[in-house]
């Protein structure tokens, strides 16, 4: 037993190796620091210190911070620049369509995945709150507006976000019925319409007093 035990004390002080370690250790080293310092405050070195990794590994093997986090926190099956490209394919009026089919096929293939772990997280921890909205605005809506080119765009991606945060609370947490368990075209048209307004339409103007 003498002989084995300092072998792996020496293991664990050492450098980790590159390799599926590496991407293990860097998740969850950024699952903890996302959760104590939010999106904006978790760098990218402090994230590859903790793992015990030179901060380049984060880019080898998330192509950056926000990947990192999609996986690490929200655990979403696509890379952020590559969904944004990806959506702002085709026509930019049925962009809303675009964004409902895509949330709802891609949730519902993971029978809500966690969805209701993170909503449920949103709720008693503000840092994580604070993540998802910098997540969700700054590396998608706020991208997608930028390509719209449009007007009131903060407005505009906060009621977008809003609508999906709904959509998933409804459809995967609370799960009230019918949207429950609605097939994805029904939730598509009766959704996209709305979500539609709030990327390309008109959103009123405040009435005056």
């Amino acid at each position: 037993m003498s002989t084995t035990e300092p072998s792996k004390t020496s293991k664990r002080r050492g450098r980790r190796p590159a390799g599926q370690d590496t991407r293990t250790a860097l998740l969850q080293a950024a699952r903890e620091a996302f959760s104590e310092n939010g999106y904006e405050g978790a760098t990218v070195r402090a994230i590859a210190a903790r793992a015990g990794v030179d901060a380049a590994m984060v880019n080898h093997w998330f192509g950056g911070k926000d990947a990192l986090f999609a996986q690490a926190v929200l655990q979403l099956p696509f890379q952020p620049k590559e969904l944004v490209a990806a959506l702002m394919l085709g026509d930019p009026e049925t962009l809303g369509e675009r964004i409902v089919r895509r949330f709802v096929t891609t949730w519902d293939s993971t029978s809500g995945g966690t969805f209701p772990a993170l909503v449920r997280s949103l709720a008693s921890h503000d840092k994580a709150a604070i993540g998802l909205r910098d997540f969700l605005i700054d590396s998608i809506l706020n991208e997608i507006m930028a390509a719209l080119r449009a007007d009131q765009a903060p407005l505009r991606a906060a009621l977008c976000a809003s609508q999906l945060i709904g959509i998933g609370m409804v459809r995967y947490v609370a799960r009230f019925e019918p949207l429950g368990s609605a097939d994805v075209e029904t939730v598509v048209a009766a959704v996209a319409p709305n979500l539609q307004r709030y990327l390309t339409g008109d959103l009123g103007s405040p009435r005056s007093n």
